[in-house]
């Protein structure tokens, strides 16, 4: 795909795309896809299908108490439990604000791990990475299921793939965790300031009607992902039937700011 190739014009040392379509077929490549990166908050999304398939498996109940008094895991991965960005502290009743959280991901990973008595890094490892074949793709030690996974362009477009005809899990499930939760809810999308509202799934973030945001102006609002703090992103846009991962190595700032947007409308323009 020509539009992959305009990764080598970011302000990036070293940057790995991939597109594949919704029936798993690889549409394109571009870059070092087998090159391991940090994903940052990109995490989040493996973390949040890590604790739907200890859902389906009967470990836990999405509507369960979880974290602060009055959160349930359902609040927790839709970012509404109430607990700070980066602190176990409480800034407001839970379903009140859509407060973005990394502690809360990790309050998740100490649920689950606590419900299963499986390490959350071992049982994300069993659960979601090893039935993917995403061998390059790990949360290594007692990392943070916010943000300290790291993997490969080829692993993430395979779990785009899984996103798109779940194999994992029940495609109910999925369906519900990119289901607008809490609807109407405020809050500020990180890098991209307030959005009302800032519609957020179980676990992924949805575009919805959000300007500005680090999708393309073509994206449909139905797509869903994340991106992460060290330069990378994931989105699946169902109306067009693709799904896009691309990793790099530089920090995400204005650059990407100003590159990602017409990186995706150009994807999805080829595509069309």
């Amino acid at each position: 795909m020509q539009s992959l190739a305009e990764i080598e014009n970011w302000p990036v040392p070293a940057a790995a795309a991939a597109v594949v379509r919704a029936d798993g077929t690889l549409a394109g490549a571009h870059g070092p896809t087998d090159r391991r990166f940090p994903l940052a908050s990109v995490t989040k999304p493996l973390a949040a299908y890590a604790v739907l398939v200890a859902y389906e498996e009967g470990a836990l109940d999405l509507d369960e108490p979880a974290g602060p008094e009055g959160s349930t895991v359902r609040h927790l991965l839709a970012h509404t439990s109430g607990l700070a960005f980066d602190e176990h502290r409480v800034t407001s009743p839970p379903g009140t604000r859509r407060l973005y959280s990394n502690a809360g991901f990790e309050v998740l990973g100490e649920h689950v791990a606590k419900v299963t008595g499986i390490p959350f890094a071992e049982y994300l490892r069993q659960a979601v990475l090893a039935p993917l074949g995403m061998a390059g793709t790990a949360l290594e030690g007692a990392g943070s299921p916010a943000r300290d996974g790291v993997s490969c362009v080829d692993d993430l477009v395979r779990f785009a793939a899984e996103l798109q005809a779940p194999r994992l899990l029940d495609p109910r499930t999925v369906a519900e965790a990119m289901t607008v939760q809490y609807p109407g809810t405020k809050g500020v999308l990180p890098g991209y300031g307030h959005q009302s509202p800032n519609d957020w799934g179980l676990g992924f973030e949805i575009r919805g009607r959000k300007e500005p945001h680090w999708t393309g102006a073509t994206s449909s609002p139905r797509t869903f992902g994340h991106f992460g703090q060290s330069g990378t992103f994931l989105w699946v846009d169902p109306d067009a039937g693709v799904g896009c991962a691309v990793l790099t190595d530089r920090d995400f700032g204005p650059w990407a700011v100003g590159v990602w947007p017409g990186f995706t409308d150009g994807v999805l323009r080829e595509l069309g």
